[in-house]
């Protein structure tokens, strides 16, 4: 089934590994055939990878764009997804953990993009984790203790 993409002016795109950009007009293309694609705002660059569950996503991102270097990638999930595990506890995380990891396995790697969103969703809400700070929850605490 093909994959339509509909892209605004000047919106960028990865397939297969090379960056493509739009043109100046909203324009819609069609892939036939099976491919790597990511929107833009689905890459995550080296410099925002600042958080645990970023630090999940990055590796799987690189799995599913970079067939060829995959075994290393894969090194670096796992080893990600172990610490992270072992940090929380929560049912719910861990079952999100769980699945991100059976879709690797398998060769999923854009269905365990999405459950990385996901978890990213989970640590910025339910972890409170801000980056090189405190979160404002844990401010508050802090004042009513």
């Amino acid at each position: 089934m093909p994959l339509k993409l509909s892209l605004k002016p000047g919106e960028k795109f990865v397939i297969n590994g090379a960056v493509v950009a739009n043109g100046d007009r909203r324009t819609t293309i069609v892939v036939q055939n099976k491919a790597s694609i990511l929107r833009d705002k689905d890459i995550l660059q080296t410099e925002d990878v600042d958080t645990p569950a970023k630090r999940i996503y990055f590796p799987v991102m690189m799995m599913y764009l970079d067939g060829a270097g995959r075994a290393e990638h894969y090194q670096n999930f796992a080893l990600r997804m172990t610490e992270f595990m072992s940090a929380i506890s929560s049912g719910e995380g861990l079952a999100l953990c769980m699945a991100i990891s059976k879709d690797v396995m398998t060769g999923e790697h854009y269905k365990a993009l999405i459950k990385c969103r996901k978890l990213i969703e989970y640590e910025r809400e339910r972890l409170s984790y801000v980056p090189g700070g405190v979160s404002e929850d844990a401010k508050d605490d802090r004042k009513t203790a």
